[in-house]
């Protein structure tokens, strides 16, 4: 049996090796880097309180669907709704030479218009390059959930970016 401190430190070396890839999953599922970050600490707080009962090559796979639930919960609290409340959007002029940060800010502008399983459905079957079986694991449900989620997000998706760069690209 392995001694706290050795669990503690494996769990900190797997914290350190994924918090990049979660910050980055997390992101595609909100849009917001600092909401992204709130959910990556809230799960890997969660994913520590069940490192003993994890099994080292699940843990990856683990403490994403950790991330997704966390995610789709966050979305229902209503501080964080009332959070983002502001009678005027600041103003902000952003100068972005390059064409792909101008399609990938208006695909993620996108996605935020999603209802939250439906947008992450489309990360984990898309950016995170899951499979069906894996996603509807990751997401605590069946695969035809998934497939419809998918299919529903998509054509929603194509709804918003209909004259857009992003189709164009595509």
């Amino acid at each position: 049996m392995k001694s706290e401190e050795q669990q503690e430190a494996e769990f900190r070396s797997f914290a350190i090796a994924q918090r990049e890839s979660l910050r980055r999953y997390a992101y595609m599922l909100c849009g917001d880097w600092y909401e992204a970050d709130d959910i990556v600490q809230k799960a890997l707080t969660k994913m520590f309180a069940a490192w003993r009962r994890v099994e080292p090559g699940g843990a990856p796979a683990y403490v994403r669907k950790i991330v997704t639930n966390v995610f789709i919960s966050h979305r229902r609290l209503a501080w964080v709704r009332r959070e983002r409340a502001s009678p005027e959007l600041p103003v902000q002029e952003v100068d972005r030479p390059q064409e792909a940060v101008d399609v990938r800010m208006e695909l993620v502008a996108a996605l935020k218009l999603l209802p939250a399983r439906q947008r992450a459905t489309l990360v984990l079957r898309y950016w995170e390059q899951l499979s069906v079986d894996e996603t509807a694991t990751a997401m605590s449900c069946s695969t035809g959930t998934v497939k419809s989620q998918s299919a529903k997000g998509l054509r929603k998706l194509k709804e918003l970016l209909n004259d857009s760069q992003v189709l164009a690209r595509v």
